[in-house]
């Protein structure tokens, strides 16, 4: 499928400006919207690919700059986590919840029929504000890819308190063998979303690092990153195609 591509600009609740990449079909009107929410390392050739990857699929998409206040264009080299520290230290949870609505309000309005459906899916830091989003806008559903901090962690207070608002159903990827979301994260993730009796699905790719999706990642492990493409397409279809969506 063609598509166009672009960055826009928005304006955040707090009175700030933010930037959006912003993928799209070409020529037809697209029935379904996407939040994509970036790694550590900024909207980057990888985060802009992965927006296109969706574009493709039919969904008008769009990643939020959430760094915009600290480090607007910011691109980090993913041999060089040190330089996304600063911006990481500075991002408050408020500030990605408002975040996420304004990426939110841009698709409904600039292109999106009325009562389409939206979705969010993240990588990294960008899953676990996926599951955020979920937790305070209406969203349909939302992917979260390895996504450090929703278990407590010592950069992170976490989000388990919050998983009994989640507003959506969730699906998690982690990788087996991810060094920086230990097997009693995962767990922790996954109880506390059963104790609030939460619709979601669990999936670990036992040979995986963390990372795994990312082509540009000494971590990029193929196999898992090919199987976990089909799931997340289905996954959202589930919830946000309309066919699906009025059995499910």
């Amino acid at each position: 499928m063609e598509i166009r591509s672009e960055f826009v600009t928005t304006k955040v609740s707090d009175g700030t400006s933010m930037r959006l990449y912003v993928a799209r079909p070409a020529g037809a009107a697209p029935g379904r919207g996407l939040i994509v929410m970036q790694e550590a390392f900024g909207i980057n050739a990888h985060i802009r690919d992965i927006t296109e990857r969706f574009a493709r699929e039919g969904f008008l998409a769009a990643a939020p700059e959430l760094f915009h206040r600290s480090g607007a264009n910011f691109e980090g080299r993913y041999d060089d986590f040190q330089s996304c520290m600063p911006h990481m230290g500075q991002l408050r949870d408020p500030n990605i919840e408002a975040d996420a609505r304004a990426a939110y309000d841009w698709l409904r309005g600039n292109g999106l029929p009325s009562g389409a459906p939206v979705a969010a899916v993240g990588y990294c830091m960008g899953g676990r504000a996926a599951v955020l989003a979920a937790t305070a806008l209406p969203l349909e559903c939302a992917v979260s890819y390895y996504g450090g901090g929703i278990a407590p962690n010592p950069m992170n207070p976490g989000l388990l308190g919050r998983l009994k608002d989640l507003k959506a159903p969730v699906l998690l990827f982690w990788g087996g063998k991810d060094g920086h979301i230990p097997q009693e994260s995962t767990r922790a993730v996954t109880d506390a979303l059963k104790a609030a009796g939460k619709n979601y699905v669990n999936v670990e790719f036992s040979e995986a690092d963390h990372g795994f999706f990312c082509d540009a990642r000494p971590s990029y492990n193929p196999v898992a990153a090919k199987q976990a493409w089909p799931l997340t397409l289905a996954f959202l279809g589930t919830y946000t195609a309309k066919e699906q969506r009025a059995t499910a």
